[in-house]
């Protein structure tokens, strides 16, 4: 008669072996059935628009179906969370904006989930520039560096606003102040068009935004864009410089969105999906629309997104500690 204790190593054993050739066949068979895609902001944000832009290719390139599910909240921590907690099997994946891996590890005092040892980053998308926009009856600027100067000469005159506390357009603004040196007031708005209606009304003189948004108000000669927040001219706006390049050398902000799933998703399948979404960033239907809404396809690989997740998150605990951001 065996022991217990060697019955139980054996079973463990067994166990062990019986779960890897499962996790392997899985990996082998994947994908065999809809792939839901979650996203932590509502219908008809930014990252929905990119989302239904890639949905159609995506699903051929992958022969499954793609379904989009909403938990709005929090910052896109209620989402986060949810995926956090799912099986790595691939069906369930994360569309999140670097607000989510890069940002909230800094502006929340305590996340249920660590954005970077809880998740499998994927692939990148996108990235989605901001511009520096201005209403010229407020602070009639040419450019940056004329903006900059014209700023200083009136310190703490002038407001600008963002989308609420922590939002990508605060966090471009609050960079763009510390780097200029500026004293201006932040006004934080609940969202993306009482943030614009405000500038358009002349409340604040000026917004960082993302271009797709603000793009009907400059066509409509409402509001003066000065420069992209990105390292490139935006092929949607060509006319309008860098940051970088119009007053404020070395200057770079903007938002990246990209696919992650739960810790631990098994190496062939991230490699897949990485593949599969590269593969669509490529056509040039795909890229050009896009590009129409302001965003620039990004292609990586999946050691290179995890990179650039740490350094985001990096680069805004900076940015947010210096600014002394915190949290609505």
């Amino acid at each position: 008669m065996k022991r217990p204790t060697q019955y139980s190593r054996h079973s463990i054993a067994a166990l062990v072996l019986l779960a890897v050739s499962v996790l392997t066949a899985q990996a082998q068979d994947w994908p065999s059935r809809p792939i839901t895609l979650m996203m932590g902001y509502p219908a008809g944000s930014g990252l929905d628009v990119v989302a239904r832009t890639l949905q159609e290719p995506l699903e051929k390139v992958l022969n499954t179906r793609i379904i989009t599910d909403y938990k709005a909240g929090a910052s896109g921590n209620i989402a986060s969370e949810y995926v956090a907690r799912q099986r790595a099997d691939g069906y369930t994946i994360l569309l999140g904006p670097s607000a989510t891996h890069g940002v909230n590890a800094a502006l929340f005092a305590r996340l249920p989930f660590d954005v970077e040892a809880d998740f499998t980053p994927i692939a990148t998308l996108v990235d989605v520039p901001n511009v520096l926009s201005i209403n010229p009856t407020v602070v009639d600027a040419a450019n940056v560096r004329e903006f900059i100067d014209k700023v200083k000469a009136s310190a703490g005159k002038y407001n600008f606003a963002s989308i609420g506390n922590g939002a990508s357009t605060h966090l471009a603004f609050a960079e763009f102040v510390l780097r200029a040196g500026l004293n201006i007031v932040h006004v934080p708005y609940k969202g993306g068009p009482e943030a614009i209606q405000s500038l358009l009304r002349g409340d604040v003189c000026c917004i960082f935004n993302q271009v797709q948004t603000i793009l009907p108000h400059y066509r409509s000669g409402r509001v003066r864009l000065l420069g992209v927040s990105t390292s490139t001219r935006v092929n949607a706006i060509p006319e309008i410089p860098t940051v970088a390049e119009a007053g404020l050398p070395g200057f770079e902000s903007y938002t990246w969105f990209g696919f992650f799933a739960p810790k631990g998703l098994d190496a062939k399948i991230t490699r897949e999906l990485n593949s599969a979404v590269r593969k669509v960033l490529e056509i040039p239907a795909v890229r050009q629309k896009l590009s129409d809404l302001g965003n620039t396809p990004r292609s990586e690989t999946a050691e290179q997104f995890r990179e650039t997740v740490k350094r985001d998150r990096v680069k805004w605990a900076g940015v947010v500690k210096a600014g002394g951001i915190t949290i609505d």
